[in-house]
Order: C-alpha cells, then structure tokens, then sequence
C-alpha cells in the first residue's frame, strides 16, 4: 500500500479512533470480567492476524517468521505485556486513569534508550520527562489521599514500561542491521495473552453478547490498527506518529464520558494535561527542528 504524506496522517487518525473504543466496549460488557476479558480480546486478535497477515505481508509471512531471531520474540514478549496489562487495567480503574497513564511511553522509551542503549536524550526531553512525571505523581498523589485504589493505575503503569522495552528491542535491532518486522510481533504477543490469561479466565462466564463486543474488538481495535499504523510508520517521522498517538487518549476519556457516563475526576483531567501538555511540546519542538 503507497501513502502519501497526508493520506498517512488522516489513516493514523482513523488508527487512533480505533485505538480509544476499548474502554467504552469494555463497559458494556455483561458477563465476562478481568482475565476472562483479556483473554477474549487477544483470542480474536489472533485469529484476526492470522488472515490478516497473508494479505498484508504475503503468504510466506509464518515461514519468514521462523528467520525472525531473538529480537522478534522479545518484542512478541513485550506485546504480550502491552496487551495483558491494558486489558487488566481498563477492568480495574477509569478509562482516564489508563490512558493518561499510557501516554508517558515515549518518555520511558527516551529513558530506556538512554540507559541501555546510550542514546542521547535532549534537555527539552528531559525537562517534558520532568513535568509529566509531576502529573503523574499528582495523580497517583490525589488517588491515595483519597483513599483510592492504586491497583489499576499501578497495572495500567506496565502497559508504558513494556512498551518502552519493545521500542528499545526493536531499536537495538535496528543499529545492528536487524529490523523486527512488528506485525508477526503482535501475533506473537497476542497467542502468548492467550494463553497466559486462558487458566486463569476459566470457567468462561461471558454471554454471546460479550463475545461479539470482544470479537470487535480484537478485529477493529487491535488488529486492523495495529498493521495500519505499521503502513503509517513507514511514512511519518516518529514525532509525528507520537503527537497523533494521543489523540488515542483524547478520544478514550471522550468516549467513556459519553457512551458510558464516565466522567473523568478533576485530579485526573489535571495531571493529565501536564502529561499530555509535556509530551505534545516535546513532540512539536522535535518537529520543528528537523523541519
């Protein structure tokens, strides 16, 4: 598939769209609940892939998986991660919490980078690393003085720490002449959720309801974004992809406040924006500078 420029930022938008309806699906759910739920949703995702794959990268897709190395599997590793995490956290907090939680990624990438791969991280990096860090302190300040469980958003924290180790894997294999092809990581990642959450998720309890809404959202908010925004990718610069991905957080919190009646509380809508507000200078200022 050939992108243009434009044609790039309006499909990473659509990608982000798809991104933010796990938390409003997950809250119309009847039955199924936690493990039972990650389960579900990284079941279908895998069946998706797998047609998913052959017409996106070919029918030798699998066999060219096998050539794939350590750095393929420890990506898969870290998807699993990703994917086991969301799922837990959006089960145990607010969709906000999650995803504001989600959007200090980078900065943990730019850290990882910097401690083991020795990348150099700029001061306008380190001082947005400094702010949102105050705005997640601040959240998770107000969740305990409030007497509030810290246990979703402590969840919800590894989501953004597994993602920065898969970002780190795939740029170290990079440096050594060894791309990691993403899709086949994500399969990877969902077949080891599957079956990580599987003895956990038994008995079943969701209803045929349930599994309809957990099928969309392996297809449309895991499958088909996740091989879209790898298309992406190969035409937009890293902080451009990193600025669009918020707006996956933008759209979640407005999501969940309308189609579920979850309205975001002040302390989260505050630290959030010192988050997002860190992120998105840093992204912009690092545009800018390569224009």
């Amino acid at each position: 598939m050939k992108l243009t420029h434009n044609r790039a930022v309006l499909l990473m938008v659509a990608v982000t769209m798809m991104w933010s309806i796990a938390g409003v699906v997950t809250r119309h759910l009847e039955q199924a609940r936690s493990f039972e739920v990650t389960f579900w949703r990284s079941f279908f995702t895998v069946l998706c892939l797998l047609v998913l794959l052959p017409l996106f990268q070919g029918r030798d897709v699998f066999l060219r998986m096998r050539s794939g190395g350590a750095a393929l599997w420890y990506s898969g590793l870290a998807w699993c991660g990703m994917f086991t995490f969301f799922m837990l956290a959006i089960t145990l907090t607010s969709v906000a919490n999650v995803l504001v939680t989600m959007s200090i990624g980078p900065l943990l990438t730019a850290l990882a980078a910097r401690w083991f791969i020795g990348h150099r991280i700029a001061p306008r990096t380190w001082a947005a690393i400094a702010v949102a860090g105050c705005g997640i302190a601040y959240m998770y300040g107000s969740q305990v003085t409030q007497g509030v469980s810290l246990a979703g958003t402590l969840v919800a924290l590894c989501v953004p720490i597994s993602g920065a180790a898969n970002w780190t894997v795939t740029q170290h294999a990079h440096a050594q002449g060894r791309d990691v092809d993403m899709i086949p990581a994500v399969l990877i990642g969902a077949v080891l959720s599957s079956l990580l959450m599987l003895p956990m998720a038994l008995p079943f309890q969701a209803s045929a309801h349930d599994l309809m809404l957990l099928a969309g959202l392996g297809l449309v908010q895991l499958a088909i974004p996740s091989a879209l925004a790898v298309l992406c990718t190969r035409v937009l610069k890293a902080p451009e992809v990193s600025l669009l991905g918020l707006l996956e957080v933008i759209f979640g919190i407005l999501l969940a406040w309308v189609g579920a009646n979850e309205v975001p509380t002040p302390n989260v809508l505050l630290g959030g924006s010192m988050v997002i507000g860190a992120l998105a200078l840093n992204e912009l200022l690092a545009w800018s500078k390569r224009a």
